[in-house]
């Protein structure tokens, strides 16, 4: 089964019209996406939009073999003209199946946002999920999906990341799926940007106008944690520099992810109690919290993913155990207890089966402190930072809320 992706942006287009954003405003040639729409086979067309003609004469391909037009979302702009020959559009009621004359199988889904996806089956067995725009998957258990992974999910996978958590979450997205982003946005700069954020969710984009093999492998990302996605990640960077949103963004595609929070909850303190639960809004719903500074048994077990935020707040607690902040209990045996300390939490992420994602905080290139301890503190977490990073496959560090990637 072959799948010609016509567009793969938002259903205004990227660059949207008339919108003076920087996103848009850089979105130029290969970065520049038409309204997504799908062609099947050169039999199935998923969506109609402007302009569907000339971008399947772009693609080499001709709309007079198609035999059904599906509808996914509704089309808020101007109307669409049907061209001469094609079917009249459709948008089939949740649940309901349909089969073409071609032998491919057509499965109606409900969503949580509106819409309809489509589940199509190949007259050889293949299977591709296509989602509309702003929508998950709503009602998925895993007897549902009792037929596996699909081979091709196309997915508005920025928009939504919680879609694709849902689909691995009951098995319908597996490691060997080839998860491609449609109904792409200016919420993401485009280019390099844009391609970083989705491989860390597993996914890829492809330009307009590519044709895809589904169930070819060679083109899906692969990693030991899952698609494309490094087992062990730093993301390094200075107070409210968006490290946080770059961690949890990492894993917000995954299901059951362990949240370990190593700064506590600080009774009493109103301004902590704030922060603490600005960031439990922005967490998915399926995610836990563990609140624990004791990092080497969770890392010993198997388990779902880890993001630890953050290693600073750890440090203060290690270096409290060990009297790291009185000179003679530093000098008469803290230093050697902190060293040993931070061996055993980098043996542990060394020897680690878990994905990893972990903050922690740059703060080398500020004042000095004015303080022998605070300077200890500096230099102590600078040389943890070091040590976690050689430790890790991909390290980051976020300036402004830009992520730079300093290896992997």
């Amino acid at each position: 089964m072959e799948v010609t992706v016509l567009g793969t942006g938002a259903p205004a287009g990227l660059p949207r019209p008339d919108c003076p954003c920087a996103a848009c405003a850089t979105a130029l040639g290969g970065d520049a996406r038409a309204a997504t729409a799908v062609l099947v086979d050169g039999v199935l067309l998923l969506d109609l939009t402007p302009g569907m003609v000339l971008a399947a004469a772009r693609a080499g391909h001709a709309l007079d073999g198609v035999r059904q037009v599906l509808l996914s979302h509704p089309h808020d702009g101007p109307p669409v003209e049907v061209p001469a020959g094609l079917p009249q559009p459709v948008r089939v009621p949740d649940g309901r199946e349909l089969t073409l004359l071609t032998g491919h199988r057509v499965r109606a889904l409900a969503m949580d946002a509106g819409g309809t996806g489509y589940a199509v089956t190949g007259p050889g067995g293949q299977r591709l999920l296509y989602l509309p725009p702003g929508s998950a998957p709503a009602g998925l258990t895993r007897g549902a999906e009792s037929a596996g992974a699909y081979d091709l999910v196309l997915a508005d996978v920025v928009g939504r990341p919680d879609a694709l958590a849902r689909l691995r979450a009951v098995g319908a997205a597996g490691p060997t799926t080839d998860v491609v982003a449609v109904h792409l946005d200016h919420d993401v700069p485009p280019g390099a940007e844009a391609r970083r954020r989705l491989a860390a969710a597993g996914a890829r984009a492809v330009p307009d106008g590519t044709t895809l093999t589904v169930g070819a492998t060679e083109d899906v990302p692969a990693g030991p944690a899952g698609p494309g996605v490094p087992r062990r990640t730093l993301v390094l960077g200075g107070a409210r520099s968006g490290k946080s949103v770059e961690a949890e963004r990492r894993l917000e595609s995954f299901p059951d992810v362990l949240y370990v929070a190593t700064g506590g909850s600080r009774s009493g303190d109103t301004e902590w109690a704030a922060r603490v639960a600005a960031h439990r809004e922005r967490r998915p719903g399926s995610w836990r919290t563990a609140e624990t500074c004791d990092l080497v048994p969770l890392l010993a077990k198997d388990g779902p993913p880890l993001l630890i935020d953050c290693l600073s707040l750890w440090l203060t607690d290690a270096m409290d155990a060990v009297g790291a902040w009185d000179d003679a209990e530093w000098a008469s045996g803290g230093e050697r207890a902190l060293r040993e300390r931070v061996r055993e939490l980098t043996a542990a992420v060394r020897a680690t089966r878990r994905t990893l994602v972990v903050v922690s905080n740059e703060v080398g290139s500020g004042i000095v402190p004015a303080t022998a301890s605070g300077r200890r503190y500096r230099d102590e977490l600078g040389r943890l930072n070091a040590a976690f990073a050689g430790e890790c496959e991909q390290v980051l560090l976020v300036v402004a809320g830009q992520a730079l990637v300093l290896r992997g």
